[in-house]
C-alpha cells in the first residue's frame, strides 16, 4: 500500500470503519503494565505515569479507574506521518456538530476515538467528508 501524504486524497480515500469494542482511557500502573500489555490496544509514558487505551470490559474487570467509554473509527487510508491537515480536517468535522475526538496517529492509519453514544453519527459525519472531497 502506497503512504499518502496530499491532504485532497487523504480526504477522498478517508474510508472511515467502525470498530467493534467499547474502549476506555485510564492510567495503567507501571507494574500491570506487563499483565496487561497484550489486551492493551495503545499505551504511552507521560510525565504523570502511563496511559492506556483498553477495552472497557478488562478496565471494569482489572478495577481501573477510567473514563467513560469509546468507539474507534479507523481511516483506512494509509496516511503519512508527515500529512499535514488530516487530523485538523476530521476533529474540525467533529467539533462543529459538538462530537469530541481523541486521535492517535500510528505508523499506517489514523484512529479516531469518540463517545461511545456518538460513534454512528461520527462515522457518517467522516463518511461525508470523504463524499464531498470525492465531488470537489
Amino acid at each position: 500500500m502506497k503512504v499518502e501524504a496530499c491532504l485532497e486524497k487523504l480526504l477522498r480515500n478517508l474510508d472511515p470503519q467502525l470498530q467493534g469494542d467499547v474502549y476506555v482511557f485510564c492510567s495503567l500502573p507501571e507494574a500491570r503494565l506487563l499483565d496487561l500489555i497484550d489486551d492493551c490496544l495503545c499505551v504511552f509514558r507521560e510525565r504523570e505515569g502511563l496511559s492506556a487505551i483498553l477495552p472497557r470490559t478488562l478496565a471494569e474487570r482489572e478495577g481501573l479507574a477510567s473514563s467513560g467509554g469509546f468507539r474507534q473509527i479507523t481511516l483506512q487510508v494509509y496516511s503519512s506521518l508527515e500529512a499535514v491537515g488530516l487530523t485538523a480536517a476530521v476533529t474540525a468535522e467533529l467539533a462543529s456538530w459538538g462530537i469530541s475526538a481523541n486521535v492517535v496517529a500510528a505508523l499506517r492509519h489514523d484512529h479516531v476515538f469518540v463517545p461511545e453514544e456518538e460513534a454512528e453519527e461520527a462515522l457518517r459525519l467522516l463518511r461525508g467528508i470523504s463524499s464531498r472531497a470525492q465531488y470537489s
